[in-house]
């Protein structure tokens, strides 16, 4: 009898035990069944979830072409930031505190800008929305602040000093007077688009997005000089007397001129046997053009093409320009071919399933499609108030977008940032969206 009561024993201990391991390991608290007509975006929202915590317990919902079926099972994660854990504050204290969001862009339908902002605000509502399933208080109040409007105006305005953060604004001329409203009040002022202000060298409340051009080009000759070492360095000059990329491939020579890299020189106006000398036949060629228009880029490619067919074995790879990803749907067979590497910010797979349940939720709740535009600009919104929100709920005023305090996965634009000294933060995401060659796949290289 006492021998059956240690042995019980035992084995309720081991139950315990091995119970409190599952509870510590699991990371879903739910199986949800699927019902027909289900979407990723309407079953997160259904739970209170983002679109990219309900992929990460689900991996299977990142391979491309994934489709939700009636009949399956998926796993319901508890959510990235979903508790008060570390925060020393209950619940309710979480849920009690508003977040109150500004924004502060053209929003109207009378331009292009109009309509863009008008559709990257969307991508905003629809993630304040999703946060609100998970318990977050958010008040948001828009302003339309069209070109050639004096800011100031609309900073006098009921709401305007109570924002936590404003998204904003579009124009660099309206830039000043925001920057120094949102000092004073202690506003964290994110700038989405506009980069030819300098406020941020000297503001500690900005946070700009896009990057100047010279950090972004000191950004992909890091990338080039890292990556292809030890690759031959072809310069196509292209003779278009338009193009900007000048800034970019000088300061790139130079830095191969000073690490002793050797390179070659050619021209799309070059004949054949002229263009084949700059390759080599051995080492594997890395190409850069000094142009970013679609029919420069086609020229090259007819130019490659025949060198091709010349020496079938040479091995060629290009590096590209953001703006090469606008032409994807026409050029891709030829960025596998040549294994295209694109610098850029931001990138979206079109066929990615949370692309895809975004894309499909925005034609639900406005009964229109996303702009064809890269990028996209309800995608940026959404990941923009994802990420922002996100953070400031978890860290209020001392939230930075450090990489150690951002933790949301992006549907398209990653972001992390890095303080200026004496001034605000700037964002420091790059990476190289690589065509594997013989069409096996797009992968981003992040640095």
């Amino acid at each position: 009898m006492k021998r059956r009561l240690i042995s019980t024993i035992v084995l309720v201990f081991c139950i315990l035990f091995f119970s409190s391991m599952v509870a510590q390991t699991t990371k879903w608290r739910d199986m949800y069944k699927v019902k027909k007509k289900d979407t990723l975006y309407g079953i997160a929202n259904k739970y209170g979830i983002s679109l990219p915590d309900l992929m990460e317990a689900n991996p299977d919902m990142k391979q491309e072409g994934y489709q939700l079926k009636k009949g399956i099972f998926v796993f319901i994660p508890y959510g990235s930031v979903n508790s008060a854990e570390g925060m020393n504050i209950t619940k309710g204290q979480m849920q009690s505190a508003v977040i109150h969001v500004g924004v502060m862009l053209p929003l109207h339908d009378n331009d292009g800008d109009g309509k863009r902002m008008t559709e990257y605000y969307r991508g905003i509502l629809m993630a304040c929305d999703q946060l609100k399933q998970q318990g977050y208080a958010i008040d948001v109040k828009a302003w339309n602040v069209p070109a050639g409007a004096d800011i100031r105006n609309t900073l006098l305005e009921k709401g305007a000093s109570q924002c936590n953060m404003i998204f904003g604004p579009l124009y660099t001329s309206q830039v000043s007077s925001l920057a120094g409203f949102c000092q004073t009040y202690g506003i964290k002022m994110i700038i989405p688009f506009s980069i030819e202000s300098t406020a941020v060298n000297d503001n500690s409340q900005i946070f700009q997005v896009y990057q100047p051009s010279y950090v972004f080009n000191a950004s992909a000759v890091h990338a080039f000089i890292t990556r292809f070492k030890s690759y031959h360095t072809v310069f196509i000059d292209c003779n278009d007397p338009a193009s900007a990329k000048g800034e970019y491939t000088t300061v790139l020579r130079k830095t191969l001129d000073n690490k002793g890299i050797g390179y070659s020189v050619t021209s799309l106006n070059s004949n054949d046997d002229q263009f084949a000398k700059s390759f080599d036949k051995v080492k594997p060629n890395i190409i850069v053009l000094n142009a970013a228009s679609s029919p420069k880029l086609n020229m090259a490619f007819d130019k490659l093409n025949i060198l091709k067919r010349k020496y079938p074995d040479m091995n060629i790879s290009m590096m590209g320009y953001t703006e090469w990803l606008m032409y994807e749907k026409y050029d891709i067979d030829n960025f596998h071919k040549y294994d295209v590497y694109i610098p850029s910010n931001y990138y979206f797979n079109s066929s990615s399933p949370a692309f895809v349940a975004l894309d499909s939720a925005y034609k639900a709740w406005f009964h229109t499609n996303m702009m064809d535009a890269i990028p996209r600009f309800a995608v940026t919104g959404y990941d923009h108030a994802e990420y922002f929100l996100r953070g400031y709920h978890s860290y209020g005023e001392k939230f930075v977008g450090s990489l150690a305090q951002s933790k949301y996965s992006a549907i398209q634009v990653p972001l992390h940032f890095a303080r200026i000294p004496n001034g605000g933060l700037l964002n420091q995401n790059f990476q190289l969206i690589h065509y594997l060659p013989n069409g096996t796949g797009i992968e981003s290289i992040a640095y």
